[in-house]
């Protein structure tokens, strides 16, 4: 069974195999039983489990044998992932003869690669490019650097470069002379820490039934993974101020977009920026909703 509206080339687009996914990492087992309709699923509020589920998809469809991250990090779900990295590399082909571009000579930032390293890993699997991947966070790029020592499809591959200034998106990060294809980006959704809390507690809710007092986040996440001052709308406005100095080194600027509300005031940033031409791309996995908004000053 499909589920709805992922990407067609979403190698997840099928429900989990729990037998196939269990076999390529028995560790796996402990976490999955039958759900209220008699499918082996795990408890998607159990951050241990979805950790567990994630190993044993990027080891059985992306051939990663290595994949940890500490304690508390954002362990983000892995088909949604895919999806945005399949539907740039369809942005990008529409700019190439509709072909999409393949190897290491396209190259990807990933702003905020994050302690998991889940997009260049997806990336780089499925189209064989090249990340450069920022992130203010020291611990985050020394998991992410582990991870890519232990997998040696990804050395030479990925990047890694520490953002000084929590203020800064490209700056220090892409170097003078320096081209890359697209800047990807999927932001602190929240506009404080009260916020991220609240919508765990929705998310644990739905997902059991229960309201529980103190819930773990499922999907972990550290305070600047999760929130930051002004929220998504904010954050992705400074990175259209910011790509207007950059517009040299980039062909094309993107960001993930969790509230539709924020369109509107994004939009307007945009003409604001004089950006030559820029596209709003829909997602969707499952009941969730959600969208790419990408802009280039390209021609």
């Amino acid at each position: 069974m499909k589920k709805a509206n992922l990407h067609p080339r979403n190698k997840h687009i099928e429900r989990y195999d729990f037998d196939v996914l269990t076999t390529t990492l028995p560790a796996l087992k402990e976490f999955v039983r039958p759900n209220q309709y008699g499918d082996l699923s795990i408890d998607f509020s159990n951050p241990t489990g979805v950790k567990a589920l994630n190993s044993a998809l990027l080891k059985h469809y992306y051939n990663i044998d290595f994949w940890d991250i500490p304690e508390g990090h954002l362990c983000s779900p892995i088909p949604g992932r895919a999806d945005y990295i399949h539907y740039i590399a369809d942005l990008l082909a529409e700019h190439n003869n509709n072909n999409i571009p393949t190897g290491e000579k396209t190259i990807c930032l990933d702003i905020g690669v994050g302690a998991n390293c889940v997009y260049p890993i997806i990336g780089n699997s499925a189209y064989g490019w090249s990340f450069i991947g920022s992130d203010i966070s020291e611990v985050a790029l020394a998991s992410a650097e582990s991870i890519i020592s232990k997998n040696p499809q990804l050395n030479g591959k990925v990047d890694l470069r520490l953002q000084g200034n929590p203020n800064s998106i490209f700056r220090d990060i892409l170097k003078e002379d320096e081209h890359i294809a697209i800047s990807i980006c999927n932001p602190p959704f929240h506009a404080s820490a009260e916020a991220a809390l609240s919508s765990n507690f929705r998310k644990v809710k739905n997902l059991t039934g229960q309201e529980i007092e103190n819930p773990e986040l499922n999907f972990g996440g550290q305070h600047n993974e999760l929130w930051c001052e002004g929220g998504e709308l904010k954050f992705i406005k400074n990175i259209i101020f910011q790509s207007r100095n950059y517009k040299n080194n980039c062909t094309w600027f993107s960001s993930l977009v969790s509230k539709k509300d924020h369109i509107r005031p994004l939009k307007k940033a945009l003409k604001e920026a004089e950006v030559a031409s820029f596209k709003v791309i829909p997602m969707g996995q499952g009941n969730k909703v959600s969208r790419i908004i990408a802009w280039t000053f390209f021609e």
